[in-house]
């Protein structure tokens, strides 16, 4: 056992995609409807044992859960059960290697979003590369790597996690408390705006600092975000009184 961290090993079989598990909150309703925030999840997948215990010992200093796959179709599987913050993907790997695996999960509208770090230890040079950010990839890592490189970017994908987790609790608890008629539903409404605008702030500095260079999984890994903070933003604008759209769903 590690202690300050969770590890899971998925030793399953893959199963049809039609199948839908019940996907595990990464936030929770406590009591007096204060949110609980819970560890994220992250998918390391690598058919080598000695890779993955290499991940786990990187990782496990960010406190978060670690879920094992020692191939494309155990990650298929577990993406079926479980919501995960970001997806750190071998490419060579025997059956169906990482290209294949990253397009399957791209094709399914749930896990479509969940960003993948590809890790590789060939490097076939540029169009190799770009094969991988075509695939949906947000970043492309050569091994050996500098593991705390390595750490620091999964970080920024789990921070955005629970950011997002957060704001989606709070607006579906802003929602319920509205069409109840119980307040403070503009309190709280100005709350979620205000941390959601902050956030917001913080993308467009960065997106600024990125439009200056030239590093392609920077770009893709700021484009993933400002689309999901769109998508915030949105469903955020439909409950302010007023908006026609109040009382409709939207896609956050």
């Amino acid at each position: 056992m590690t202690v300050g961290r969770t590890v899971v090993d998925t030793r399953v079989t893959y199963e049809s995609d039609t199948y839908r598990g019940a996907a595990a909150p990464a936030v929770g309703a406590a009591r007096g409807g204060q949110a609980k925030v819970q560890k994220a999840k992250i998918l390391l997948v690598d058919d080598r044992a000695e890779n993955l215990l290499a991940l786990e010992a990187i990782l496990s200093a960010l406190d978060q859960t670690l879920v094992r796959a020692g191939s494309g179709e155990e990650a298929l599987k577990a993406l079926l059960n479980d919501d995960f913050a970001v997806i750190l993907l071998d490419v060579q790997m025997p059956g169906m290697d990482g290209f294949e695996t990253a397009a399957h999960i791209k094709r399914r509208e749930r896990t479509r979003d969940i960003p993948i770090i590809f890790l590789t230890a060939i490097n076939h040079g540029p169009h190799h590369t770009f094969r991988g950010y075509a695939a949906g990839a947000v970043d492309y890592i050569s091994k050996p790597f500098d593991p705390w490189v390595l750490r620091a970017k999964v970080s920024v994908f789990v921070e955005l996690y629970m950011k997002n987790c957060q704001l989606k609790e709070q607006a579906a608890l802003l929602r319920l408390q509205l069409e109840a008629g119980q307040g403070p539903g503009a309190g709280l409404l100005s709350e979620l705006s205000a941390r959601l605008a902050a956030v917001e702030e913080q993308a467009e500095a960065l997106t600024k600092q990125l439009a200056e260079g030239t590093d392609q999984a920077a770009v893709a890994t700021a484009t993933h975000l400002e689309r999901r903070l769109a998508g915030l933003r949105r469903a955020i604008d439909a409950l302010e009184p007023g908006n026609p759209n109040r009382n409709g769903t939207t896609d956050a």
